[in-house]
Order: C-alpha cells, then structure tokens, then sequence
C-alpha cells in the first residue's frame, strides 16, 4: 500500500523540496522565525542539551563550562539547532523554558508555525542536508552554519491547520515505529542474556545431563561441577606474558600491532592497527611475545576482558599497549575453549571483583593468572568450544536478523518523515485509527 499523493504541485525551485503541494507557501527560514539572541544564565533557567533526539534537560553529571552565567535563553515552543556540530542532526523543539550553549542557534517561530510540525520539518534529511550545505566545515567532520547563512534557506509550508494535521500523523506513525524498535532491542537483550546463560552452563557443567556432579568449592562457580574436571587458576594451565613496555615508532608501511582495539572480536583483527619497524617489532617480540597459532591476546586496560586468538592466516605482528599473551602450556588445553570461558560470566564476575571501587578500569598480569577456571579433560573441552561455535553462531545470526530490521524500520522512519513535511505524501484523509503502517512510496 502506497501513500496518496496530492492532488497538484508546483516547483519549488530549489533541490532540496523539489515539487511541493500547490496550495503550499515557500518563503524564507528568516519570514517564519526570528533569532533568540537573549542571554542566560543556567542558575535562572535549567540547562539544555541539544541531542539528535531533541532538546533534553541536561543532566546534572554532564560537565558545565566556565560559562555557565553566558548562555542563550529558550523558552517553550523554540527550536533550538546546534549550528556547530559533527553533522548528527542535534535539533528539536523545546518542551521547556531553559538555556543552551552559544554555539546554539535559538529560532522563536513566528505566527503560523505550529511548534510540533517544524521539530519534524527542521529534523528530516533533506533539510539537515541543505542546512549542511549552507554552512561551512571547521575541521575533519565538525560544521559550523549560523543563523545569518540558514535563514534564507527556503521552506515549504502548509496551512496551519494542515501543519497540524502532519504532525499529529506523524507523531502517531513515528510512536509505532518506536514501538516496534524498542521490541527489536528488548529481543537483542533476551538474545544476549541467552546467549550468555548457554555459555556459561556449557563451561561449567559439560554438555552431559547425566555427568556425576562434586561441589565446585567456588561460590561464584555455582555449586557443582562434573566430577571428572579439574578447576584452578589459570596460570596452572595457559602462561599469561605482559606486553613489552616499549614506546614504539608507528610507521604507514610496517608490522602491525594488537593493542585492545585489535582484540574485539574472536580473531586478532589487524587491517585497520597501527604499524611500527622491523627495529622495534624485534624488541616487542622479546621473551617469548611472538604470538603464535593458538595464542589469545587479551586487553587487560580500558575495554578489561576483550579477548581474541591468533589464528594460521595472520601476518606476523606484535602486541601493542595494554593487553597480555596467553599461551597453553600443553596442548591438551583448547584455544576455543578458554576463548568462550573468557567471554563468559565466570571471568566477567571476577573482573567486576577485582575492579569494585576502581576509578580506572584496570588489571594487573597477576590477577590474570589468577582467574579461577573449570578445566575440562581435552575432548571435552574440543565438544564443548564445538557446540557454543554452533550455538553462538545461532545467537548472532537472530540478532543480525533483529538488527537488520531495526535499520528497515528507522529507515521507513526518515522516509515517512520527509515525505510528509516536503509534500510528497498527503496524509490529510488517513483514518486515525487504522492499524498498519503502509510503505511509504514517493515519486
């Protein structure tokens, strides 16, 4: 089902609107909004920020600036657009009276705006484009355009009951949109907690229901495990070696080096790490930290518990800052196998231990080895990597899917959106109580 389209348009004679309804005014930003230049203090009105989701309180965490008495006034029905900014579309109508930095701009509309249809109309896309291009770039992604080189931008505007009309529409449709997101990310979270519940019960009590059971001796490992595994620190079964501290040269055509962003993810991930010398890549390999076939690199700095393997098709390269070599010290142990206990909430639990009351979120090589771990007989410990490959390869494949459909529905989100504020769908007759939400379809 397709959106009715109006009856007549005409040309804008601009790209951005392209043909609008015919009964629609187009006349300037500067005719339907005036600039709010009034100073303020954040002591007399609350402190805004302005998000990509609208204008917010500010919380009171957020860090305020020197000054906090030189900020500019918003008052309810303002829209407030954050004219410097990395082009993430940091606008929205003000629901309150408050203050927002200068780098703001503050439009107070004039008559014949209602407030709800410009926070759709000044937040779709292809306005954010235009407001783009009227401006100028600062440096790398940051963009600055002011009131002065925006408010000859031309819009296209509806009556005001029509106005209305628009926005009631799409405050509706946007509302089951979000409904239907917020449904999506709940499944991602049961996915994930699920996820996390079928590892953790495959690394501590097997894949066999019927395995004689003998107390863990370990609160945090629940109270059984099978009878036939062993369970004792790290260290016991797999060394854990620091990185070499040594600042290195980084060079554009070099040897790469892991450091906590390379291990993300369950294989050393190397296209995009930096690269140093032959000279240093000779000094960080020192002592036995040549990562070899098998090996995990783990982040013991910043992002703690991030870990990854060395597997046959990597380059040689060396450990960067901030993350430790584990190495099995016979080949009995699994790589596979510790990699999933790692990632699952027996290491997460104890990291969150030892970092209790910690401002800084770190941990040192000792304490790594003295992760407490269930050690399965080697074939056991080879079915159990196995079955959690296959079963976390299920997990990740639903939440794919839960994410793709998450990306279709914000994209019909900014559809619908700039369809209906440019004209290009008429939603005047749509009955408001009707259920499904057509495809939006414009030529």
């Amino acid at each position: 089902m397709s959106f009715p389209r109006y009856p007549n348009y005409k040309d804008s004679g601009v790209e951005w609107l392209g043909a609008v309804p015919g009964h629609w005014d187009l006349k300037r930003i500067g005719y339907y909004f005036s600039e709010r230049r009034e100073k303020a203090s954040d002591k007399d009105f609350p402190a805004l920020s302005v998000t990509k989701y609208g204008i917010v309180p500010q919380l009171d965490t957020a860090a305020k600036s020197d000054d906090s008495d030189n900020r500019k006034k918003v008052l309810k029905g303002d829209f407030v657009i954050n004219s410097r900014s990395d082009r993430k579309g940091s606008a929205g109508a003000s629901e309150l009276d408050g203050s927002v930095s200068l780098i703001c701009t503050v439009l107070k509309p004039q008559e014949q705006v209602h407030t709800p249809f410009v926070h759709h109309l000044l937040r779709c896309q292809p306005f954010q484009e235009e407001f783009y291009r009227n401006g100028k770039g600062i440096v790398a992604d940051l963009w600055s355009t002011n009131y002065a080189e925006m408010r000859n931008i031309l819009l296209g505007m509806p009556p005001l009951a029509e106005q209305t009309q628009i926005a009631a529409f799409l405050d509706r449709e946007t509302a089951k949109i979000d409904e239907l997101v917020a449904e999506q990310r709940r499944l991602m979270e049961l996915l994930k907690e699920k996820r996390q519940a079928v590892i953790s019960h495959a690394v501590t009590q097997g894949l066999n229901p019927d395995a004689p059971m003998k107390p863990s001796g370990i609160e945090w490992l629940g109270d059984d495990v099978p009878e036939h595994w062993e369970v004792g620190p790290l260290k016991r079964y797999w060394s854990v070696t620091d990185c070499k501290h040594v600042t290195a040269e980084f060079v554009d055509d070099g040897i790469p080096l892991a450091s906590i962003r390379e291990v993300q993810s369950r294989w050393v991930a190397l296209e995009n790490a930096k690269c140093t010398t032959e000279y240093f890549y000779a000094s960080l390999i020192e002592g036995g930290r040549c990562p070899l076939l098998g090996d995990l690199i783990f982040s013991r700095n910043a992002t703690v518990g991030e870990v990854a393997q060395v597997n046959a098709d990597h380059p040689r390269f060396a450990m960067g800052q901030d993350v430790v070599l584990l190495r099995k010290l016979s080949p009995k142990y699994s790589s596979d196998y510790l990699q999933h206990v790692i990632r699952s909430p027996i290491i997460i639990l104890q990291l969150a231990n030892m970092m209790i009351g910690s401002t800084f979120k770190r941990i040192n090589v000792e304490e790594i080895r003295s992760f407490v771990i269930p050690s399965p007989p080697q074939t056991e410990q080879a079915e159990i990597a196995a079955f959690l490959e296959s079963e976390v390869e299920r997990f990740d494949a639903l939440t794919a899917e839960a994410q793709r459909a998450i990306d279709l529905l914000q994209e019909r989100r900014t559809a619908l959106i700039s369809a209906a504020v440019t004209g290009q769908i008429d939603v005047r007759g749509l009955n408001a109580s009707a259920e499904a939400l057509p495809e939006v379809t414009c030529v």
